[in-house]
């Protein structure tokens, strides 16, 4: 059994075209299939390469984005904590809120 095309003309050249016992259709399906099978073909490639050695560019900008995305919670952290405490210390210095708060619930 013989291949169809080599990988680099299945995207240019039906293979199937002309062919005495299939439709025009049934030919356009099966090279539709035929270039189908190639991306598959060349996306397990790919993934094979990327997993036998680990992209170093990609790497380094992982970690400057994990670098960031900390300093981002900290950040985070540090401004909620501040909107804590302002809150609190309002709550403890200005006593008048709880019978402002009691008027307004009994009437």
């Amino acid at each position: 059994m013989s291949s169809p095309a080599s990988s680099s003309q299945i995207f240019d050249v039906n293979p199937y075209e002309g062919h005495p016992n299939l439709t025009p259709i049934q030919a356009d399906v099966l090279w539709e299939y035929a270039k189908l099978n190639q991306h598959v073909k060349d996306l397990v490639a790919q993934t094979r390469r990327l997993s036998e050695t680990p992209d170093e560019s990609m790497l380094k900008r992982l970690r400057v984005l994990e670098r960031k995305m900390g300093l981002v919670l900290t950040l985070f952290k540090a401004s909620v904590w501040g909107v804590v405490n302002e809150q609190s210390y309002a709550d403890v210095s200005n006593p008048q809120n709880d019978t402002i708060m009691d008027e307004t619930i009994t009437h």
